[in-house]
């Protein structure tokens, strides 16, 4: 399929979420403590975290070499993610969005991986004591493009 020019369009929004990351991460690790939270709703709060590892802290005390290979990998991923975006056509608008998502997210933990050798996270959601693991905007952006974009594979696979 053929380069689609229109589409570069779409690297604006992934830059829009890189920068809505980061500026999040900058504020959180100004205005808060670590490991101090700040309850907002009784199933919300913020907490300032260090993640080392990938979701979950998947790796986060594998000596550091993480590091690296996940800030490989979210290169290498970027990189499919915008051929892909490139050569969408110019109808498939909502997977465009998704991808879109789905780069400045990645972008997103990578400044930080790249920068400190670990993610800033801050969100928070808990019910009673039981809570989620801490995310940050860039994580967000990368469950919502995942998700659309299995919505949209559904859909076209059914008609």
């Amino acid at each position: 399929m053929a380069w689609q020019p229109a589409n570069i369009r779409w690297f604006s929004l992934a830059l829009g979420v890189l920068l809505l990351d980061q500026g999040t991460k900058w504020l959180a690790e100004t205005h808060l403590r670590l490991h101090r939270p700040v309850e907002l709703l009784p199933w919300f709060q913020l907490i300032l975290v260090y993640n080392e590892g990938a979701a979950f802290s998947f790796l986060a005390d594998a000596g550091g070499w993480q590091r690296w290979a996940f800030s490989g990998l979210a290169i290498l991923l970027t990189l499919v993610l915008s051929i892909w975006l490139l050569r969408l056509p110019r109808r498939e608008r909502l997977s465009a969005f998704a991808l879109s998502l789905l780069i400045g997210g990645a972008l997103g933990n990578l400044v930080d991986r790249l920068r400190t050798g670990r993610v800033v996270d801050f969100l928070d959601l808990h019910w009673q004591d039981w809570h989620w693991p801490a995310f940050n905007l860039a994580d967000s952006a990368i469950t919502l493009g995942v998700v659309i974009l299995f919505l949209t594979s559904l859909r076209e696979n059914q008609g």
